[in-house]
């Protein structure tokens, strides 16, 4: 999946928002007149929407008494998420520094599922025109939403450009939240679902190189084989574009080579096992019958390396120079696995990658690891996950499956054998 494709679009995922704050009240208050009088509106306006929102989600919330409402479970899973929302909504007019009457405006605009759909897709689509024909209203009613948007922040959204909507740094503060927003009702599908007894819901994982040839595959496969109706998504994407579609709540969790050495703040890395770089050549490669090879000796070697800002790229640099080597020079540099692999097979070139992204290709004997000592080369592999997310059952299922399959895996991949390297 492209985080570009929007999970919430043309669906009815967003739907109870817009009555939210009702169930809020009602839930808080135990009754359906002292809520009314809390969100200034009629007991019946409030009934109707707290109908409206058991209708949207398909089960009751509530166990009507004599004497009030009273939350059942399904009702005190939907406050867990609604006051997350409502927490969402409160940080970003807060970082908005919003006045009293922007707060009021604002937020009832981000309580809006429609209004809400509308910003993410502008953001995303940089086109009235565009976002106006994917979501089935008039290009004027799209402007006026924005313009409704704009309005109750007191400044501009987009700046308009030759090469469409450019959303300024307001825009993008208030994108993020919402798609936490949106983030947060999706996962209250699967909450629903899983007290009913059904893990369900849609999931998507952000797939790292080291883990999509095997342990993102076999993880994915082994969940969705236990619940038929999980929906997985993979984005496979730089760090950095994993990293925002994580924060922003696209992505439920990372899995792939941790990143210690970045920004860490707000996330919870946990780490599975320890991976190692080989070096790699073609079977029948000139260099595979050799017994040992001295790391020197490949400097003259044609290389496939991954680019220079990968973490991959750091290692193999760094274990040259940790022996006193220059790094090699890469004839071709890529971060695609069906390009190296056809690089490799049909020349001699050599590349330094874990045995583990390759591991069929080692064990079906068309690739061979060289007995060639490395510097260090090991680094954790595990999860990425924003430290305050509350994961819905759907992504939580999937994640224990990946974290299964990395269970095993020995704890580092064997080197060549240890006699390969004795002189």
């Amino acid at each position: 999946m492209h985080l570009s494709e929007n999970p919430y679009q043309n669906s009815g995922v967003l739907e109870p928002l817009q009555h939210l704050r009702n169930f809020l009240a009602v839930a808080r208050s135990g009754s359906v007149a002292r809520a009314a009088e809390l969100v200034f509106k009629a007991a019946s306006a409030v009934t109707r929407s707290v109908g409206e929102l058991e209708e949207a989600l398909g089960t009751p919330l509530f166990e009507r008494r004599p004497r009030g409402m009273l939350l059942n479970a399904y009702g005190e899973a939907v406050q867990q998420r609604a006051e997350r929302i409502e927490s969402e909504v409160s940080q970003v007019l807060d970082e908005l520094g919003c006045s009293r009457s922007q707060r009021n405006s604002l937020a009832s605009l981000l309580f809006s599922g429609h209004k809400l759909q509308l910003l993410i897709s502008m953001a995303e689509q940089r086109n009235v025109t565009a976002v106006a024909a994917r979501l089935g209203i008039s290009q004027a009613g799209a402007s006026m939403a924005l313009k409704r948007f704009e309005t109750a922040l007191g400044a501009p959204l987009f700046q308009r450009m030759q090469q469409g909507l450019l959303p300024t740094d307001a825009a993008a503060r208030l994108l993020v939240h919402a798609k936490l927003i949106a983030a947060e009702l999706r996962h209250m599908q699967s909450d629903l679902a899983a007290i009913a007894g059904s893990l369900a819901g849609h999931v998507t994982v952000g797939a790292l190189p080291l883990g999509r040839t095997l342990i993102v595959p076999a993880g994915i496969a082994a969940a969705v084989g236990r619940h038929p109706r999980l929906r997985v998504s993979t984005v496979e994407s730089p760090y950095e574009v994993l990293l925002a579609g994580l924060r922003s709540g696209d992505i439920d969790f990372i899995f792939g080579a941790l990143r210690a050495d970045r920004d860490t703040q707000g996330l919870l890395l946990e780490p599975l096992f320890e991976d190692r770089l080989g070096i790699l050549a073609r079977a029948g490669h000139p260099l595979a019958v050799r017994e040992r090879i001295p790391l020197a000796d490949l400097l003259n070697e044609q290389w496939v390396l991954p680019r220079p800002d990968a973490p991959g790229r750091r290692l193999v640099d760094a274990s040259f120079s940790e022996l006193g080597l220059a790094p090699p020079l890469a004839s071709v540099e890529t971060g695609d696995l069906a390009i190296l692999r056809s690089l490799l097979f049909s020349s001699n070139m050599l590349t330094a990658i874990s045995p583990h992204q390759l591991c069929f290709e080692l064990e079906a004997g068309k690739l061979v690891e060289l007995p060639v000592e490395l510097g260090q080369t090991v680094r954790q592999i595990g999860i990425t996950t924003r430290a305050h997310a509350q994961l819905s059952p759907a992504a939580e299922a999937v994640l224990a499956a990946i974290r299964h399959q990395a269970g095993l895996l020995p704890p580092r991949p064997a080197a060549a054998p240890r006699g390969a390297f004795e002189a």
